[in-house]
C-alpha cells in the first residue's frame, strides 16, 4: 500500500500537483488488467452537470508485479474499509491480502463516488468489488490458458498464480500474464463467484493493514500536510450564529512580522508561516459584531420543535389504528427526547489548499472529497475538472465530516495569497461549526388488549427523521409517521444539524425500545418475554435470544433492583441486541455502566476482529450521548466549546464489554460501522428503571436529570 499511496498520493515534486482526466489517467497506468465497473450506489442521487458515473466509478488494477490495486472513492476515516475490502478483494482474485493497495478518495486517481457514510461501504461497493475481482481472474485464466497451452477447466488459481491442477509444477503467475499487455475490461455482466465455504481470507480476523503506519506515526492525516512556502490561517470568527460583522479593524494584526492579513467579504484571516504568529496576529483584531437575539435555547427548545413542526409523512401503516385503539383495555402515553450532540471528532476539520493558476491542489479531512471538489471549484471560480482533492487518513467523521467549508476557506485564502494555505479548525471552532445531531422528540401512544397483547402503535417522530421508526414487532394496528428529517426545515434549529452516526437511529430507538419497557411494565411481564412474544421475524428473535443466553438473562418482575436493561433494533438491515447492567448511586445520581453485551447479525462478515471492534467502539461512543453529551446553547450562542464542558466518556466509564457476531454466511454482508450504537440509548434507561424505579424520558440522562426523577417518585 506504501508504494502507492506515497507515489501517486501525498508525493509534491515541487512542481505543484498534476492534473489527469479520467482517460489520461488510465492511459498512465501502462501494462497490465484493468476492469472498470460503477458500484451502482448513488447513481440516482448524481447532479446534473457534475463529473458522476458515466460508465464506471471504480477500479481495479492487475499490475505487471502483480501487485493488485483498487482504486475507490471511497475514504478511511477509522471504520476498517481499507482492510475489509482488499480482503473481499483479495479473496475473490485468489491474492494474498499483502499484495493489495488501497488507493482511497484522490479524484485525480480515483473515479467518482458519492461519499463514504450510512455503514454502506462494504454492504454496497464490496461485492461489485467482488465480481470485478472474479471478471479478473476470468481475463487471466484466459490469458493462462495460452501460455500454459491447456483448456480453461484443467486451471485452478492460488496465491497470485494460475496453476494446471494435474500437475501444479506447471503455472504461470499473475505478473507474468499481465507483463507487456494492457486489457481493459468493463464490468457488464456478473461472473460466477467463490462460494463462501472455499474462503480463506474473507471471513477471517486479520489485523487492521493500516495498523502498523497508524501506530507508528508513519500515517499522515490532513493536519501533517506540508507543503514548501504553506502558510497557517487563522480566521476571524463570530462570537454567535447570527451574527453581523459591524467593523473590524486589522492595524494590530498588521504589526506582527510576517504577518499577511486578506479580506475578502465576508472572510477576514491572517496567514503566517508559523500557527502561534498566525494566533497573535488573530488576536490583535479589533472587530465588533452585532448579536442577533433569539428566544429559542436549550430551555424551550422541544416546544419550539413541535410548534414549527411540518405535517408528518407516513413511513409505516398496517390495519386501521382507530380500529386499534378501539381495541385496547389500556392505553400508554410516552413522550421521548433527544438534545444536540456534537460529532467531537479528535481531528477537528482540515484542509491545506494550493493555488497555482488555473489548477488547485486540495488535500481534506472529508468524507465527500467529490462533493468538495465541487464545492472548491465554485467557491473560486474554476472548473471542477481543475481541482484535484485528495483525502489522507480521516481521524473520525460520524457524518461531520461531509460538509467542506475548511477546504473551500483553504482555497480562498490560497487563491488570494499565492501560496498553499493550512486551514485546521481549533477545537472552539470545531464545536461552533460543528453540524450537530437535532434536538428531537418522539411522541408514542400504544394499546394493550385483554390478553396485554399490543394492538396499537401510533407513532409520531419530529425532527430525526423515519430511519428505524419502522416496528418490527407484531403489532396488527401501526401507524409510523416522522415529520422532518434530521436536516430539519428552514428556521427550525438555531445552527445547523446533519447526520450524527447512525441518523435519527439513536432518537427512534430510544423512543421504541424505552416505549416497549414501559408496556411490558404495564402488562406485568419480563421486558425479554414481553419483546419475544411480539416478534415473528426468527432473525431478530435468534439474535435476541443469543445476546440472552451470553448476557445470562433471567427472567423477572421488573423493577428487580439488579440494574439489567434489553433493547433491539434493526439498522438498515443489520439486526443487534443489547444487554446491560448498571450500578446507580442515589445519593448523586451518578450511572456506572458495568456490563454491555453486544450481539450483531450483519450477515456474511469479512472481517471479525474489525467488525467486532466497530461494536465496541459503538459502545464507547453511545455511553457518550446516552449519559453526558449534550450541547448548551442559548439561541445562536454556543456554551460547549471544549472538552472541559463537553464531556465524552473517559475511560474510567468504560463497561466490559461483550461483542457477539451472529453467524449468517448465507446474507450479503450489511453494514457493521454503525448499528450498535442506536441501542445504547434504550437499553441503559431500561437498565436505570430495573436498578432504582424510575423511567427517564430524556437523553443524555445525566445525574442531574437523575436525581430530579427520583424526587418525583
Amino acid at each position: 500500500m506504501e508504494d502507492e499511496r506515497s507515489k501517486s498520493t501525498y508525493a509534491d515534486n515541487g512542481e505543484g500537483s498534476f492534473l489527469l482526466n479520467r482517460r489520461q489517467f488510465l492511459k498512465s497506468l501502462g501494462g497490465g488488467i484493468l476492469i472498470l465497473f460503477f458500484s451502482g450506489e448513488g447513481a440516482e442521487t448524481q447532479r446534473p452537470g457534475t463529473q458522476g458515473p458515466l460508465d464506471f466509478n471504480a477500479i481495479l488494477r492487475i499490475g505487471e508485479d502483480g501487485r493488485v490495486t483498487c482504486y475507490t472513492g471511497k475514504i478511511e476515516m477509522g471504520q476498517g474499509i481499507v482492510t475489509s475490502l482488499a480482503q473481499m478483494l483479495a479473496e475473490e482474485l485468489d491474492v494474498p491480502l499483502s499484495s493489495v493497495d488501497m488507493v482511497m478518495g484522490d479524484t485525480d486517481l480515483c473515479p467518482w463516488d458519492m461519499g463514504t457514510f450510512g455503514s454502506r461501504s462494504t454492504k454496497y461497493f464490496g461485492p461489485i468489488l467482488r465480481e470485478a475481482a472474479a471478471e479478473a481472474k476470468g481475463v487471466l485464466i484466459q490469458l493462462a490458458t495460452g501460455y500454459l497451452k491447456l483448456p480453461e477447466h484443467r486451471l485452478i488459481t492460488r496465491e497470485g498464480a494460475v496453476f494446471d491442477k494435474e500437475d501444479e509444477k506447471h503455472n504461470v503467475s499473475y505478473a507474468t500474464l499481465t507483463n507487456g499487455k494492457r486489457i481493459e475490461r468493463r464490468l457488464e455482466r456478473k461472473p460466477s463467484l467463490k462460494p463462501i465455504s472455499t474462503f480463506t481470507v474473507s471471513g477471517k480476523p486479520v489485523n487492521r493493514t493500516d495498523a502498523l503506519e497508524k501506530v507508528t506515526g508513519k500515517a499522515l492525516f490532513t493536519g501533517d500536510i506540508r507543503l514548501p512556502g504553506m502558510l497557517y490561517a487563522r480566521i476571524l470568527r463570530p462570537p454567535t450564529h447570527g451574527a453581523r460583522l459591524k467593523s473590524v479593524d486589522t492595524n494590530g494584526a498588521q504589526a506582527v512580522k510576517g504577518v499577511q492579513v486578506i479580506r475578502d467579504g465576508d472572510l477576514i484571516a491572517v496567514l503566517h508561516s508559523c500557527p502561534d504568529g498566525a494566533e497573535k496576529a488573530l488576536a490583535r483584531i479589533k472587530n465588533e459584531f452585532e448579536v442577533s437575539r433569539l428566544e429559542i435555547n436549550e430551555h424551550n427548545i422541544f416546544d419550539h420543535l413541535l410548534k414549527v413542526a411540518p405535517e408528518g409523512t407516513k413511513v409505516q401503516q398496517e390495519g386501521d389504528i382507530e380500529k386499534g385503539r378501539g381495541l385496547a383495555k389500556m392505553k400508554i402515553e410516552g413522550t421521548y427526547l433527544t438534545r444536540y450532540v456534537a460529532h467531537a471528532p479528535i481531528e477537528t476539520h482540515t484542509a491545506v489548499a494550493h493555488v497555482e493558476g488555473n489548477k488547485v491542489t486540495v488535500y481534506a479531512s472529508t468524507q465527500r472529497p467529490f462533493g468538495a471538489k465541487e464545492e472548491v471549484a465554485q467557491a473560486i471560480g474554476i472548473p471542477s475538472k481543475s481541482v484535484r482533492v485528495i483525502t489522507p487518513f480521516v481521524g473520525g467523521g460520524f457524518g461531520g465530516k461531509s460538509w467542506n467549508s475548511q477546504a473551500v476557506e483553504a482555497a480562498r485564502l490560497s487563491k488570494l495569497a499565492g501560496r498553499p494555505v493550512q486551514v485546521m479548525w481549533s477545537r472552539e471552532e470545531e464545536f461552533f461549526y460543528d453540524t450537530f445531531q437535532p434536538a428531537a422528540v418522539v411522541k408514542i401512544i400504544s394499546g394493550l388488549d385483554h390478553l396485554k397483547r399490543i394492538v396499537f402503535w401510533d407513532y409520531h417522530v419530529y425532527f430525526a427523521g423515519e430511519r428505524s421508526s419502522q416496528l418490527f414487532y407484531d403489532v396488527p394496528h401501526i401507524l409510523t409517521a416522522a415529520h422532518a428529517s434530521w436536516s430539519g426545515v428552514p428556521g427550525a434549529h438555531p445552527f445547523q444539524t446533519s447526520a450524527w452516526r447512525a441518523p435519527g437511529s439513536n432518537t427512534n430507538t430510544f423512543a421504541r425500545e424505552s416505549h416497549i419497557d414501559l408496556m411490558a411494565a404495564r402488562a406485568g411481564a419480563d421486558p425479554l418475554i414481553f419483546r419475544l412474544d411480539h416478534l415473528k421475524d426468527r432473525r431478530m428473535r435468534r439474535v435476541l435470544e443469543t445476546a440472552a443466553r451470553k448476557f445470562g438473562w433471567k427472567a423477572s418482575k421488573r423493577p428487580s433492583g439488579r440494574g439489567e436493561g434489553v433493547a433491539c433494533a434493526d439498522y438498515l438491515g443489520t439486526y443487534v441486541a443489547a444487554m446491560a447492567e448498571v450500578d446507580v448511586a442515589r445519593k448523586t445520581g451518578k450511572i456506572q455502566v458495568r456490563r454491555v453485551v453486544l450481539c450483531q447479525d450483519m450477515g456474511q462478515v469479512i472481517n471479525p476482529e474489525g467488525a467486532k471492534l466497530q461494536m465496541e467502539g459503538c459502545v464507547m461512543m453511545g455511553l457518550g450521548y446516552t449519559l453526558s453529551e449534550e450541547i448548551h446553547f442559548d439561541g445562536g450562542q454556543i456554551h460547549d466549546r471544549n472538552f472541559e464542558t463537553y464531556e465524552i466518556p473517559r475511560f474510567s466509564d468504560m463497561p466490559k464489554i461483550e461483542a457477539v457476531l451472529v453467524d449468517h454466511p448465507d446474507m450479503p454482508p450489511q453494514g457493521g460501522g454503525e448499528p450498535a450504537i442506536i441501542c445504547m440509548g434504550a437499553v441503559i434507561a431500561n437498565a436505570i428503571n430495573d436498578a432504582i424505579g424510575v423511567r427517564l424520558f430524556e437523553l443524555p440522562m445525566t445525574p442531574d436529570r437523575i436525581l430530579k426523577a427520583m424526587a418525583k417518585i
